[in-house]
């Protein structure tokens, strides 16, 4: 057992070429509240999330990925991360405090995603007129669009998702949960799950059939309830948006789902239910598609569009051979 360097996901930076019309649905349609606009770059917060942001929505060419940043557990962790990620020779180097937090060490994920890890954050503090009645949370709960309540977990493609699992819990102390193979007769990693702490996943590793490196799937909200899910495909679809898959349930972590794109691309996935699990010397759990890997029920296959990572690459994110590997029906 390694020691454990992160405490959890802090923010991710997506890019977008719609900046404006994207801030708009995160704050009208998923509830967020906006800490800071720069003209630039939005800085957005689930109405439970503590720290001054968990998104950055930042104006850019096309959908894509700007950085992840994890919080260390202790400044000594942060110091322990940066060491190692030197010795690794995957580091690169200390960047000044910025809005919402203190310094940060600036490396790359094996498959080429921009991250950093920092200790020191600035927590949000509410202005009175969103105060709560209750000391335990950081705003109160306004209920405006899906009022996704903080940020969940980041997906991206692998070049090598078990090698790039086995890192995270070399370099950080993760540890993996579960993955899944494309069949029972084919086993090729298509997916697989490490995790921080004692949720299902905070980051889901995908695999990646292109050249391409430093791309992102999707990001994730948590919503308490289930039945929060069914009010947000009300909403989803009121809003004029379309429902790219689910609402459903997952079998790798028992999650509910749902997920739909913005006006510029960029994927989110509301999540909620679920198991926690606390076990330090975990087995991680091997699926295939037709046990229920990723559709519990087993009867949903995954539409096609949801093969696409960011930035596009004119190619879905299929195995060598071409199924769908989320396809159910295909898979035996």
């Amino acid at each position: 057992m390694n020691t454990r360097l992160v405490s959890q996901l802090a923010h991710v930076e997506m890019l977008t070429p719609e900046v404006e019309r994207s801030r708009r649905f995160f704050i009208d349609v998923l509830g967020l509240e906006e800490s800071h606009f720069d003209g630039t770059s939005s800085y957005l917060r689930g109405w439970g999330d503590w720290f001054h942001h968990s998104v950055q929505v930042t104006q850019g060419d096309y959908v894509g990925l700007g950085h992840i940043a994890w919080r260390a557990n202790g400044p000594d962790e942060l110091q322990l991360a940066a060491e190692r990620l030197e010795e690794q020779g995957v580091g690169e180097g200390w960047v000044d405090p910025t809005i919402g937090h203190g310094k940060a060490y600036r490396f790359k994920a094996p498959s080429g995603q921009q991250m950093e890890i920092f200790w020191d954050v600035d927590r949000y503090v509410a202005p009175p007129e969103l105060r709560s009645t209750y000391p335990n949370r950081p705003q109160k709960y306004v209920g405006r669009g899906v009022a996704a309540r903080h940020l969940d977990h980041v997906t991206f493609p692998c070049v090598d998702l078990m090698a790039d699992a086995a890192w995270f819990r070399d370099t950080f102390g993760f540890r993996l949960m579960e993955w899944t193979v494309l069949g029972a007769d084919k086993d090729i990693p298509i997916f697989a799950m490490v995790s921080s702490n004692e949720q299902a996943h905070d980051v889901g590793l995908l695999h990646e059939p292109t050249e391409l490196r430093g791309r992102v799937h999707h990001m994730a909200f948590w919503v308490d309830q289930v039945a929060d899910l069914y009010r947000a495909a009300d909403i989803i679809l009121e809003s004029g948006h379309q429902i790219e898959f689910g609402p459903g349930k997952h079998g790798m972590g028992e999650n509910n789902y749902l997920y739909v794109r913005d006006y510029g691309g960029i994927r989110i996935e509301l999540f909620a239910g679920g198991f926690r699990n606390y076990q330090p010397d975990w087995e991680p759990i091997k699926w295939a598609p037709a046990q229920g890997s990723n559709d519990f029920f087993r009867n949903s296959p995954m539409p096609d569009s949801f093969l696409e990572a960011f930035p596009p690459a004119g190619t879905m994110m299929t195995p060598e051979d071409g199924v769908n590997p989320w396809a159910v029906s295909n898979v035996s």
